[in-house]
């Protein structure tokens, strides 16, 4: 009988970190809020939204 043959593990290649959204870094962003009926003004809480630069993932866009 012949011997098996060895073949050669190709090197495990990790992807690159993606880089951190430059206006969130985390996906989300706090933004004050108007509240009253007729005459608006602005509370002193903070609502959380979705990042408009990264659409809540908190890596930079690629394009």
């Amino acid at each position: 009988m012949t011997a098996p043959k060895r073949t050669a593990r190709r090197p495990a290649t990790s992807k690159p970190k993606p880089k951190p959204c430059p206006d969130c870094a985390t996906g989300q962003v706090s933004e004050s809020f108007q509240v009253g009926g007729r005459r608006k003004r602005e509370s002193s809480d903070r609502q959380e939204a979705l990042c408009l630069t990264c659409f809540g993932t908190g890596q930079t866009p690629t394009d």
